[in-house]
Order: structure tokens, then C-alpha cells, then sequence
């Protein structure tokens, strides 16, 4: 991977969870995207979606592996599908990128370990573990690894040695709370330059409203090097841990995370657009949208390049 990839204007995806959901997925439990790898009929789903974002002009898409981290698949009782289902998401987007004829990239999706929004505080040993068993499954699959919305310096750091063991570059997204602060505490700043290395490609707001992005970027600016954001379109500035508010078990039907977080409808595509254009300004040169997000945004970013 050429580690000046991300120093020109690059396109990212848009979010695949919820777009599934939009799409026709039933999730079961809180398994969410996940759901779509472990039942065959929406494998296409999960293809179609990707070609989506590729056609849109996206030059890199994410696995489908936020919700396939181990701790999630165990809490709805299908840990035993865990390699499966993480093998398979990457199937699915190798297949995709075959179809589209286009010289994408692959990002591995690896998520924080445990919940969403909040910092893993367990033993440094079980998340490395658990990171290390999910990069494993992806890594021969991919081009580079994408730390998914990760709320901690130790967190990333724990990431990173995992990475370094299967020589892969990393595009770390970290995500911010409305105090400009990772959910740690910590700074923007404080975080890179306390575990930035040489397989760094960039850094981004993962799963962050535009509010925040646009608050942070001078920030991110002052770093040196490529930065840009995974925007979110939650209606709520400052997500909680989301599956908390899902209680429906592997045999239910699982409630979209929108019924809890809303979904910003007014901003379209357009808006979407004019919003990245005072981003890139700011010199963010990654672009890409992540939960409510969809092809229409990413067409309409796309012409900035």
C-alpha cells in the first residue's frame, strides 16, 4: 500500500449497516449488519451494496465486520459462526470489487472490541486477543486495516500491535465527543503523537456528526499529516453505546439503531456536499460517510476531487 495514498483527495465508502437495513435486512438481535452474513439470502445485499458506494466513486470500502467483532457475535449466541461470518464479509467485497472492474481498494473493518462509543477498559490481554483473532481472519483478504471508530489511545495502541504483526498499514479512525475529546478523555492530538508510526496512512472522525468534524478539523490540520472523517448522520450529536438499548434476543427482530439515535433527514446529498467542501478547505483530503450515509452522499462528494 503506498503510504502517500491518502496525502491527494481520496473517496471512502458510505455506512453499509444501516444502508442494509434500508435495503431489507431484518436484523437479528443486535447483530445488525452482521445478520446479513450468516443467512445466504442477503448475500447479494451485501455485494449490491458495495457496488453502490464503488459506482458512486468510492476508491475504498469496508469490510462488513463492525458488528462481526467476537463479543458481539457471543452475545447473540452465533460465536460459533464468528470465522465464518468474518471471512465471508470479505468474500463479499473481494466479489464486488471483481464485479465493479474498478482498481479499489479493500479496507479491513476492525472495530473497537467491545462496545461502540465507549473505552474498553478489560484486560489489555483479551482485547488483543480478540483484535488479533478478527485481523487474522481479514488480513489476507485486504489491502490495508481501518481501525473502526475506536475511543481510546490504549485501544489503538493495543490495535496496532496486532497490525504491525501481520505488516499491514492502518487508516485509524478514531471517534470524538462533543468536547472535541476522544470518549477517553483524551486529546485529538495527544493520541497521534503518542502512537503514531510508519504504518500509519492517515487519521479520521470515525462515526462523528459534521458538527464535531467541523470543530476538530483546524485541529487535525496542525497534525501533519492526511486526515478527513467518516461523517455519521445520527440526529443526536454524541451517540451512547448503542446496543445497550436493544434487548431482542438472536430470534427476534432487532431495532434499527435510528429508533434511538434519529436520522439527520434533512441533510442530503447536497448538503452533504457543501459540508465536505469547507472540510477540504481545511485540507482534509479523506472523504467518506459512515451510519445513515449513503450512495447519493458519496456521488455528490465524489465531484469534489
Amino acid at each position: 500500500m503506498n503510504k502517500d495514498f491518502f496525502k491527494k483527495i481520496r473517496i471512502l465508502d458510505a455506512g453499509m449497516g444501516q444502508e442494509l437495513l434500508a435495503r431489507g435486512l431484518i436484523s437479528k438481535g443486535t447483530l445488525w449488519s452482521a445478520t446479513s452474513l450468516l443467512d445466504e439470502k442477503y448475500y447479494q445485499l451485501v455485494v449490491d451494496t458495495h457496488l453502490s458506494s464503488i459506482q458512486a466513486g468510492a476508491e475504498v470500502i469496508l469490510t462488513n465486520t463492525f458488528t462481526t467483532r467476537r463479543v458481539r457475535m457471543e452475545q447473540n449466541q452465533v460465536g460459533d459462526s464468528f470465522h465464518f461470518a468474518n471471512k465471508k464479509a470479505c468474500e463479499l467485497a473481494v466479489k464486488a470489487k471483481e464485479l465493479s472492474k474498478k482498481n479499489i481498494f479493500i479496507a479491513g473493518s476492525l472495530p473497537a472490541q467491545n462496545d461502540t462509543y465507549a473505552v474498553d477498559k478489560r484486560d489489555k490481554n483479551i482485547i488483543e486477543n480478540d483484535f488479533f483473532e478478527q485481523a487474522s481472519i481479514l488480513n489476507p483478504h485486504i489491502d490495508f486495516f481501518y481501525l473502526d471508530v475506536l475511543s481510546s489511545g490504549r485501544e489503538i495502541e493495543i490495535a496496532l500491535n496486532v497490525t504491525r504483526k501481520l505488516n499491514k498499514s492502518v487508516l485509524v479512525g478514531i471517534h470524538i465527543k462533543k468536547n472535541g475529546k476522544l470518549p477517553s478523555g483524551e486529546t485529538i492530538t495527544e493520541v497521534v503523537q503518542k502512537y503514531k508510526n510508519d504504518s500509519w496512512l492517515g487519521v479520521i472522525s470515525a462515526c462523528v456528526s459534521l458538527e464535531i468534524i467541523e470543530k476538530t478539523s483546524n485541529e487535525f490540520k496542525k497534525l501533519g499529516m492526511p486526515f478527513g472523517f467518516k461523517a455519521n448522520l445520527w440526529s443526536v450529536e454524541e451517540p451512547l453505546p448503542v446496543h445497550r438499548f436493544n434487548t431482542a434476543g438472536l430470534n427476534e427482530i432487532g431495532k434499527n439503531p435510528n429508533i434511538t439515535l434519529g436520522k439527520r433527514d434533512e441533510v442530503n446529498d447536497k448538503v452533504f456536499g457543501e459540508f465536505t467542501k469547507k472540510i477540504i478547505k481545511n485540507g482534509a483530503t479523506i472523504l467518506g460517510g459512515c451510519c445513515e450515509t449513503n450512495d447519493s452522499h458519496i456521488r455528490e462528494i465524489a465531484k469534489l476531487k
